[in-house]
């Protein structure tokens, strides 16, 4: 058989293409794409991410079409009971067994830095949504995954600076005590210093905990004119109640949502949170892209979206993005492809994912609406200012990350 050179190049071409195909439908693990949702589902935290985080999830894999790469997304879930040990053990089995390829959702910032340690081990992938210390991508940082929502150090920058530029400069903390509680205090504690204030006192609470009786007293009888609260779900639920309870606010002391989530203002109402500042990452009324993706998830689950839920889709629907852009599921392929993709999208403003494994983007200093401005059931803040991206988190420069370039 006689080749002309035409022909030869043909081949080459035609043989090239095949193994190119033949290649990345390899790197496509066991012919299926698995995400594995971890959160707490059923405790504290069930409504600021729970059960409502899994169906933005599985809104992201219906939105690519069920499918990447010719390869079906499987979608496993469960409850870490906001257990490090639950969770850890979950994730080892997702990974031994089923052959997960992405771990996504986790709150509880103490069973978080006990899976990422997993997937550290394992090469594996996580994004983390829910969870709020910020040594998730500093001193716990690892090359196996992504910190996406918000972390504790925007949330001290953006609350307690404005609350102290108002005047509230001495401070008492009411903490959880645990990893979350203890950064947030932390960085509450620096910013407030830094802005001029102190903290005259603080107590750390059991998590969870229902009765907040002798923390509140403790908060009346400290002189501080703040009461920082440093927990979160229902813990901040039961706290502000409590405070409320006793008169605490009518004695002329001012509670500070450290990390306020929807969820919590529309249960609380209106009438016991109005004039609450508090820092979010999203908001479902800010914008149009913002809007029209939280109807649609109303429309699904009958309630609007925390700031956690509507990051649960983003960060799913970039992850899907780079497996189909990367024409893998390897962790390590999909991470770096990640991270040199900007991320623009309903959620997320200026946003990217730094060598920290966080994600920065822009944060928004909001105030709880009185029920006089309120329009409707879930128009509940006034966003009053945005926090750059590059001002809300952690310089590089002050990071003890082992990835960080020094």
């Amino acid at each position: 058989m006689t080749f002309n050179k035409r022909s030869l190049v043909s081949t080459v071409a035609i043989a090239a293409t095949v193994l190119a195909t033949g290649t990345a439908q390899a790197e496509m693990s066991d012919d299926a794409v698995r995400i594995g949702y971890l959160a707490d589902m059923s405790g504290t935290y069930r409504d600021l991410a729970g059960p409502g985080g899994l169906e933005a999830l599985k809104m992201a894999v219906e939105d690519v079409g069920g499918e990447v790469k010719g390869v079906p997304i499987e979608v496993f879930s469960a409850d870490d009971r906001n257990s490090a040990d639950v969770g850890a053990n979950t994730v080892r089995g997702w990974i031994d067994q089923q052959n997960v390829d992405l771990v996504a959702g986790m709150v509880a910032s103490s069973v978080t830095i006990a899976v990422t340690k997993v997937l550290e081990e394992a090469n594996g992938l996580g994004i983390v949504s829910g969870s709020a210390a910020s040594s998730i991508t500093n001193e716990h940082c690892t090359p196996n995954h992504i910190h996406w929502v918000y972390d504790t150090y925007p949330l001290a920058h953006g609350t307690a600076k404005a609350v102290v530029e108002q005047g509230g400069d001495k401070w008492f903390m009411l903490t959880a005590d645990y990893a979350f509680g203890h950064a947030l205090e932390g960085d509450v504690t620096r910013v407030v210093e830094e802005s001029g204030g102190e903290v005259v006192g603080g107590v750390r609470h059991p998590f969870p905990t229902s009765d907040f009786s002798s923390y509140i007293l403790q908060a009346q009888g400290s002189g501080a004119d703040i009461v920082g609260l440093a927990n979160a779900g229902s813990d901040t639920v039961n706290a502000i109640k409590t405070a409320s309870q006793f008169g605490l606010t009518q004695t002329g002391q001012q509670l500070a949502g450290l990390l306020i989530f929807l969820n919590d203002v529309h249960a609380m109402g209106l009438e016991a949170t109005q004039g609450l500042l508090l820092t979010t990452g999203w908001y479902w009324d800010m914008d149009e892209p913002s809007r029209e993706w939280a109807e649609r998830y109303f429309a699904r689950v009958g309630r609007m979206p925390t700031m956690v839920q509507a990051g649960v889709y983003s960060s799913t629907l970039h992850y899907l993005n780079a497996v189909e852009a990367a024409g893998t599921d390897d962790a390590e392929t999909v991470r770096a492809r990640m991270a040199e993709t900007p991320v623009e999208d309903f959620f997320a403003r200026n946003g990217r994912i730094r060598e920290d494994g966080r994600m920065v983007h822009d944060m928004y200093l909001a105030e709880v609406k009185s029920p006089e401005e309120s329009t409707g059931e879930w128009d509940l803040y006034e966003i009053k200012s945005t926090i750059p991206a590059e001002e809300a988190y952690r310089p590089l420069g002050e990071s003890q990350c082992d990835l960080v370039s020094q």
